[in-house]
C-alpha cells in the first residue's frame, strides 16, 4: 500500500515521526484472515543513523473480533509498543524478530506490513467475548473444570493408585 510506504533514502540522520490511521480498508488490503474490521492509530518513529534505522511503533486501537463461543462480534482493545532495527547490509533478510537487514540503496520501507504483523500477533488464539471471562478456566486459576462424583475414591488414597504401580512397590533395588 502506497500510503504506508516511507521514503527512507531521503531521510536525514535524525528522528522522524509518521502517523498512520488503520481502518477496515487497511486490513482488507492485507487480506487478514483473523479479523477484517478495526480502528487503530499508529505513531512510528524512525531514528536514522549511519548503519541502521531504529524504528519505534506505538499502536493503539480496537479490533472487531467474533467470539468463538457465541459467534457474537465484540471489540478487542490493543495497545502495543514495538521496536525493530533495520540494519544496512549486503543481503536483505530477517536476522531475528527485532533485527531486519535492508540494502543500503533501498528507497522505500513498507511500514504497513509491520503494523499489520504486530496487530495480528496481538490477537488471541481463543477469541472470547468479555462477558464470558468469568467462565474462562484460564482467568479463574484453581477452579476445577472436571470432577468425579465418586466419594469412595476421594476418601481412599489407595484406590487412586494405578494397580501397575503395586507391582513396582514389590521390586527392591540391590546394590
Amino acid at each position: 500500500m502506497k500510503d504506508f510506504s516511507v521514503n527512507i533514502l531521503g531521510l536525514s540522520q535524525k528522528v522522524h515521526q509518521f502517523t498512520f490511521q488503520l481502518n477496515d480498508a487497511f486490513f482488507n488490503a492485507y487480506q487478514n484472515h483473523f479479523f477484517s474490521k478495526g480502528d487503530f492509530g499508529a505513531v512510528v518513529s524512525l531514528d536514522k543513523h549511519e548503519t541502521f534505522i531504529d524504528a519505534q511503533f506505538q499502536i493503539d486501537g480496537t479490533a472487531e473480533l467474533v467470539c468463538d463461543r457465541s459467534l457474537e462480534p465484540y471489540k478487542f482493545p490493543i495497545r502495543l509498543n514495538e521496536k525493530i532495527i533495520f540494519k544496512y547490509g549486503e543481503e536483505e533478510g530477517e536476522l531475528s524478530e527485532e533485527i531486519v537487514v535492508i540494502a543500503r540503496d533501498r528507497v522505500n520501507l513498507d511500514i504497513g506490513q509491520y503494523l499489520h504483523e504486530f496487530i495480528t500477533l496481538a490477537i488471541p488464539m481463543k477469541k472470547l467475548h468479555p462477558r464470558y471471562h468469568d467462565d474462562n478456566e484460564e482467568v479463574q486459576e484453581g477452579k476445577l473444570v472436571y470432577t468425579s462424583s465418586t466419594s469412595a475414591v476421594e476418601n481412599d488414597p489407595e484406590q487412586l493408585m494405578d494397580p501397575r504401580w503395586e507391582q513396582l512397590k514389590k521390586v527392591t533395588i540391590k546394590k
